[in-house]
C-alpha cells in the first residue's frame, strides 16, 4: 500500500470513528428526553474512545509490516556482489517490511529484449547497458526517476547523461566504465611502445605472441572509424542511424580504414579473438596485449601481477598518418520496471544498489569504475591502472548511441577484413553495402 493510500485510509477511519461517536451522543440525548426512566438495552451508549486510544490504534496499523516481494536481474558475474548488496538492504529495512528479494541472472547486454518480451511479468529492478535506455523509455518500461536531482548531484556528468533521454533521467547510474582500453604485459612493452599499434604487432610477432582485439563485435570496430572525421550515430527519430563510414572524400576515406584493417589482420602478431578468448590467451601466455575493459582487470592482474600495464588505445597507421584509436563509452544502469507491484520499494532498492558504499564494494569485488562522484574520487579507485587507462581513453570516446541495425552489418564487414578479404571483393562496394544496412529503417 502506498503512503498516500495509507494516509487516505487513516483519515477515513478517523472520520468514521468521529461520526460514530457523534451518533452515540445524539442517541443518548434522545433517550434522556423520553417519559420512562428505564433505558432500552438496545440503545446502550458505546464506550467513548479517547484520543490516546485512537492514536494508539493508528500507530498499530502503521506498525504492521508490509509484505514485499522483489525480483532483481543482473549479470552472472555479479551474483556474489549482489547477494551482499541485497542482504544489507534487507537488514537496513527489516523493521519496516518483510522483504523477499530474488536475484535472477540476466546479462546486461540482452536485458532489453528479455524484459520487453514479458514486461508485466518481468523483474522489479534490473541492470542494463545504457544504449538500451531509449528503447526502454519509448516502450514505457521505465518512468522518469523521482530522485533525479539527488542523482545528478551524486553522480558523474557522463553517467547522468547516459541515464537520461532528452535531459530526463529514466535510470540510476551504476558504473562509468563501460568502455575499452589497452592491457599490456610490461615484460614485452615499454610505455613508448604501446603508443603505436604497428610497433606492438612487431614486438608480438618477434616473440611468437599476439596482440588481441575482437573484430566480431562492432562495439570494438568503432575504434578504427571514430577519429577519422567519419561519423555514426542515432537520428532524432530514435530509430534509424546515420553513418558516413563509406565516404569517398576527405583526408581519410572509408577505403583507407578498410585497407589499414587488412594490413593489421595480416600481421603474424595480430589475433582476432573474442573477449573470453583474449583472457584465455593472457592466462596461457600466448597473448601479451589486448583491447578489453575493466571487467577483466582482476583476472589480468592475477595472471600478470606487477607486470600488468594499462593505457589508452594506441594509434594506427591510416592514409599515411597515425590515427588515435577511438572507443565507444558507456555506463551500466539500474532500471525500475514501470509495472512493478512495489514501485516505491523497487526505487528504494535501486538507490541502495547505486549508493556510494555499494559502488565502492563493486569496485573492490569486481574492479568496476564507480559513477558515484565520491566513490570515483577515492584513492583506491584513482590508483587502479585500469581506471586510469579508461580515464585517459575517455578523451577519445563517445557515448554509444546507435540502433540495432548498426551491429550485424559492421560485424560482417569487419570479420571479412579479419580474414583478409578472401573473395577480393571491392572495398568500396563492401563499405557501401555496410552503410546502407546500418541506416536501414
Amino acid at each position: 500500500m502506498k503512503a498516500a493510500d495509507r494516509r487516505i485510509r487513516r483519515y477515513q477511519w478517523k472520520g468514521i470513528r468521529r461520526l460514530s461517536l457523534l451518533l452515540s451522543v445524539c442517541a443518548a440525548a434522545a433517550a434522556g428526553c423520553g417519559t420512562g426512566d428505564e433505558k432500552d438495552p438496545k440503545k446502550q451508549e458505546e464506550p467513548e474512545v479517547s484520543a490516546d486510544e485512537e492514536e494508539n490504534q493508528e500507530k498499530k496499523e502503521q506498525e504492521k509490516k508490509e509484505q514485499v516481494s522483489l525480483t532483481v536481474w543482473g549479470a552472472q558475474e555479479d551474483t556474489e556482489l549482489m547477494g551482499q548488496v541485497i542482504q544489507s538492504f534487507q537488514e537496513e529495512y527489516q523493521e519496516q517490511a518483510d522483504l523477499q528479494i530474488t536475484y535472477g541472472v540476466q546479462g546486461e547486454s540482452g536485458c532489453k529484449d528479455a524484459l520487453l518480451g514479458a514486461l508485466e511479468d518481468g523483474p522489479d529492478v534490473f541492470a542494463f547497458a545504457d544504449d538500451q535506455l531509449n528503447a526502454l523509455a519509448a516502450a514505457g518500461a521505465v518512468e522518469p526517476v523521482e530522485a533525479a536531482d539527488v542523482l545528478r548531484a551524486e553522480h558523474l556528468p557522463r553517467a547522468v547523461e547516459a541515464a537520461s533521454v532528452d535531459d530526463t533521467m529514466y535510470a540510476y547510474p551504476l558504473t562509468a566504465d563501460n568502455g575499452y582500453f589497452l592491457y599490456y604485459n610490461k615484460e614485452f612493452f615499454t610505455e613508448e611502445d604501446v603508443l603505436s599499434l604497428e610497433r606492438m604487432l612487431e614486438i608480438a610477432a618477434d616473440n611468437g605472441k599476439y596482440v588481441a582485439m575482437d573484430w566480431s563485435s562492432a562495439w570494438y570496430v568503432y575504434a578504427f572509424f571514430g577519429n577519422t572525421g567519419m561519423e555514426v550515430g542515432l537520428n532524432t527519430d530514435g530509430i534509424t542511424n546515420f553513418c558516413t563510414w563509406n565516404q569517398k572524400e576527405g583526408a581519410i576515406k572509408g577505403v583507407d580504414v578498410a585497407q589499414s584493417m587488412l594490413e593489421i589482420a595480416k600481421s603474424p602478431g595480430f589475433s582476432n579473438r573474442k573477449d573470453e578468448e583474449f583472457l584465455k590467451g593472457v592466462q596461457d601466455g600466448s597473448v601479451i596485449a589486448g583491447i578489453s575493459g575493466v571487467w577483466n582487470a582482476v583476472a589480468v592482474q592475477q595472471t600478470w601481477g606487477e607486470l600488468t600495464g594499462a593505457a589508452k588505445m594506441p594509434s594506427y597507421m591510416c592514409a599515411g598518418r597515425q590515427v588515435q584509436m577511438a572507443s565507444f563509452a558507456g555506463c551500466k544502469l539500474i532500471g525500475v520496471n514501470a509495472y512493478s507491484k512495489y514501485p516505491e520499494w523497487a526505487a528504494r532498492l535501486a538507490e541502495w544498489i547505486v549508493s556510494e558504499q555499494n559502488q565502492q564494494l563493486r569496485f573492490e569485488l569486481r574492479g568496476q569504475g564507480p559513477s558515484n562522484r565520491r566513490a570515483a574520487e577515492s584513492a583506491q579507485v584513482q590508483e587502479a591502472p585500469a581506471i586510469a587507462a579508461l580515464l585517459a581513453q575517455s578523451e577519445y570516446s563517445q557515448l554509444q548511441r546507435v540502433s540495432g541495425k548498426f551491429w550485424e552489418p559492421v560485424e560482417t564487414f569487419a570479420e571479412n577484413m579479419a580474414l583478409g578479404n578472401p573473395t577480393g571483393e571491392d572495398l568500396q562496394k563492401q563499405l557501401d553495402r555496410m552503410v546502407e544496412q546500418v541506416m536501414a529503417r
